[in-house]
């Protein structure tokens, strides 16, 4: 079906589109399927088939990337693999893995703790993965983290950075005096996340002027941050547009945002051992200097990521 490809292709070049837009989009396709095996409602709830393992990502741009990836590689193994790409934030995304809906979905171990637990602490990646296991739900298990993390932050734009004399060795505290004279954007979740809004005043003590609604470090908070609608927000450390438009990150010195790597959460019994070899393959070669200069050629030199991920694998012996 034509408009179903072009659908999907769009979900796959443009992952910062609002998840209302996909909603509306994929409310008018459904039904169909695209001719890249990708699901054109990843809402939907219907369990995985035997034979096949469902790939999701969350609402941005990187875990579409990483998603590709890890599903390219499942592919490699000629494991039947098909996508549910940009479905929305974890709140949603782990409750479609626990019911089965979804297989894989390519996980930040820190920030999906912070999810399970808000009060956990760890000082390691092997206690991170530990707590972690201790709250996951027990249809759920998780295979190996990679080296390669992106972390979420509190980063300004050059004006505001500028003005308060502020560089990238400043810290979050640093904006203690000056948070209520600043707008601070990121996704809806963020302001209510213990790593958002609520970390920040109850570790750093700070209370903004307000708070704007965006998206998940995508293009509308990219956006917003450069034209100076907001201040400061929420950007993914690996985002490439942190240096192409000289955007301040202030360093975490209470490490509120914690451990960032990307691990993936998968369903239990949805992965074969060959699937499940596959892609701790992939996590033992994923560094943060690859994840960033793949998220430059899909964010800033617009390559599709599906092309991005099987260039990556090839390079890598994995494809």
């Amino acid at each position: 079906m034509t408009s179903n490809t072009h659908t999907s292709r769009f979900i796959r070049r443009h992952r910062g589109a609002a998840a209302v837009a996909l909603a509306a989009a994929t409310a008018l396709l459904a039904g169909c399927s695209s001719a890249d095996g990708t699901s054109d409602d990843p809402l939907k709830g219907e369990k995985a088939s035997g034979d096949t393992v469902v790939v999701g990502s969350n609402n941005f741009a990187e875990s579409i990337l990483i998603a590709d990836i890890y599903g390219e590689a499942l592919k490699a193994k000629g494991i039947k693999v098909t996508y549910k790409p940009n479905i929305g934030s974890r709140e949603t995304t782990y409750g479609l893995l626990k019911n089965g809906s979804i297989s894989v979905l390519p996980e930040y171990n820190g920030a999906l703790l912070a999810y399970l637990d808000s009060k956990a602490t760890p000082k390691t990646i092997e206690e991170t993965t530990a707590a972690i296991e201790a709250k996951l739900d027990s249809k759920l298990t998780l295979l190996e983290p990679a080296e390669a993390q992106d972390k979420d932050s509190v980063t300004l734009n050059a004006a505001t950075a500028k003005k308060y004399s502020l560089t990238g060795q400043s810290s979050i505290a640093d904006l203690k005096d000056v948070a209520k004279d600043l707008v601070i954007g990121g996704s809806p979740e963020f302001q209510t996340r213990h790593q958002g809004l609520e970390g920040l005043k109850s570790v750093y003590g700070l209370e903004f002027s307000s708070f704007k609604a965006l998206d998940a470090g995508g293009p509308l908070t990219q956006a917003a941050l450069k034209k100076n609608t907001v201040q400061a927000a929420d950007i993914f450390t690996t985002d490439p547009t942190i240096s192409k438009e000289k955007f301040v990150v202030l360093q975490d010195t209470e490490n509120l945002f914690g451990f960032a790597n990307v691990q993936p959460l998968v369903y239990k019994g949805s992965l074969s051992q060959e699937g499940t070899d596959a892609l701790n393959a992939v996590s033992a070669k994923l560094d943060t200097a690859t994840l960033l200069d793949l998220d430059t050629q899909v964010q800033l030199e617009n390559k599709d990521p599906l092309d991005v991920a099987k260039a990556w694998l090839k390079s890598a012996g994995l494809g």
